[in-house]
């Protein structure tokens, strides 16, 4: 009787050592799978941050493009519109009365002294000069 429950504890130990192996490999493989699947989700995840990125910077740029052209284009033309209310009001501030309103006028200081036009650089003395252009569109 002594040998069968010797040879019974030997079965039970060697069924114990195979469920351990068995285990072992499980565990291995799961851990290795576990590790691709990491791999791979890592790869996709940086594939949607590059493709949404791209996607967002040129979605965002089809609706900020037309919004600043549109104030670019808004800006130009407010300065188209200012100039000759600027040129016409600047001779007065300068006390040249012939410059008013005309194309010439620069009305700078440059090292102290006063460039008043490209014509003229200390400005026209009487009330009417020569080269006066209209700042106006005609």
């Amino acid at each position: 009787m002594e040998s069968w429950s010797k040879e019974f504890s030997e079965i039970v130990e060697v069924m114990a050592n195979e469920i351990e192996l068995f285990f072992t490999a499980v565990a291995k493989d799961v851990g290795e799978m576990v590790d691709a699947f990491v791999d791979v989700s890592a790869e996709i995840a940086e594939q949607v941050q590059t493709v949404f990125a791209t996607e967002l910077e040129q979605r965002l740029g089809e609706l900020v493009d037309p919004i600043l052209e549109a104030y670019l284009g808004i800006e130009l033309a407010v300065e188209e519109t200012a100039q000759p209310v600027i040129h016409t009001v600047e001779p007065f501030l300068n006390d040249r009365p012939a410059c008013v309103g005309c194309r010439h006028y620069h009305g700078q200081v440059y090292g102290g002294t006063m460039l008043v036009c490209g014509m003229h650089p200390y400005g026209w003395e009487t009330d009417k000069c020569p080269d006066w252009q209209s700042t106006w569109q005609e």
